[in-house]
């Protein structure tokens, strides 16, 4: 087991995305276009997740569990299309997706997964 830890994207608040002994810590994604619908700011999400992952070396196949937030229960279907869309089959992380009041008015979701490197 390496001691060494590697950070990428990083500044004074974060880093985007942490390894350490073989796993991938992406911080919490949230969407570019506040406002949008459930399906653009997922879709947005999912995509800096892949260009994230790509950054450490891991392909979305290699993602262990995820964490979403809502901000409002009506969009868990909406967000649930494209989340199934976006995981390869067979592959279907442990996931929890919960209501919670996100920082910016008008972002409605955000996105944290952990994958093996």
């Amino acid at each position: 087991m390496s001691s060494e830890i590697k950070r990428l994207q990083t500044n004074a608040r974060m880093s985007q995305v942490v390894i350490a002994n073989g796993i991938v810590y992406l911080s919490g994604q949230v969407p570019d276009t506040a406002g949008a619908s459930i399906t653009v700011q997922a879709t947005e999400i999912l995509t800096r997740i892949d260009t994230l992952l790509a950054s450490a070396g891991v392909e979305k196949t290699r993602v262990l569990t995820a964490n979403v937030w809502l901000s409002d229960p009506k969009h868990f279907d909406e967000f649930n299309a494209v989340w199934e869309a976006w995981v390869p089959s067979g592959h279907a992380p442990t996931r929890a997706c919960v209501q919670a009041l996100l920082m910016r008015p008008g972002l409605d979701v955000e996105v944290a997964v952990t994958a093996l490197a």
